[in-house]
């Protein structure tokens, strides 16, 4: 088996990537501390073509040589929009008739296995700080939390495998049926 060279893949441009069709999902990073972290959910994006990423409270924001290690270019690919608080990001997108949903372990969780996106909803997704999660501000404004199952001694998944995760999950939920 021979491994395809970067011109045998077929890409899109950046210009053609902005104007496709996209996943109706819009990102939102709540106080996400690590660049590497916030430029691999950039490229993680790019891969499945969601809409856009919200960047809230401390994430920092491009361009940054720290978030352009991981995110290889992503950053001028995927829309992005900066807010002070994960507040003002729900409730902008709330106004845009997005359906809320973090990506948490809480009371009443739907396991995302049972989690069925309906193609006629716009979701945006909330991933929390690397160490506490998503926001209590922001969890009181959410309509649904979605829980990854997990079957090990640990806590939970790394942000940017729990954002690869879901985006595949509902990219083939939505896409590939």
């Amino acid at each position: 088996m021979r491994k395809l060279k970067l011109d045998e893949l077929n890409r899109v441009s950046v210009a053609e990537f902005k104007d496709q069709e996209k996943l109706p999902v819009v990102v939102v990073l709540d106080n996400v501390r690590s660049m590497h972290n916030i430029g691999s959910i950039f490229r993680t994006s790019d891969g499945f073509s969601v809409e856009q990423i919200y960047l809230c409270g401390i994430t920092a924001q491009p361009p940054h040589r720290e978030i352009e290690k991981t995110a290889l270019g992503a950053t001028q690919s995927v829309n992005w929009a900066y807010f002070e608080t994960p507040v003002a990001a729900v409730e902008s997108l709330r106004n845009d008739g997005y359906k809320i949903i973090a990506i948490e372990q809480a009371e009443n969780s739907i396991m995302l296995n049972e989690f069925l996106p309906s193609s006629s909803e716009k979701y945006a997704l909330i991933f929390g700080n690397e160490v506490n999660g998503v926001s209590d501000e922001a969890m009181q404004l959410i309509d649904a939390c979605i829980e990854i199952p997990q079957f090990g001694t640990k806590h939970s998944f790394n942000i940017v495998v729990s954002a690869g995760i879901v985006l595949w999950d509902f990219f083939a939920k939505l896409n590939l049926k």
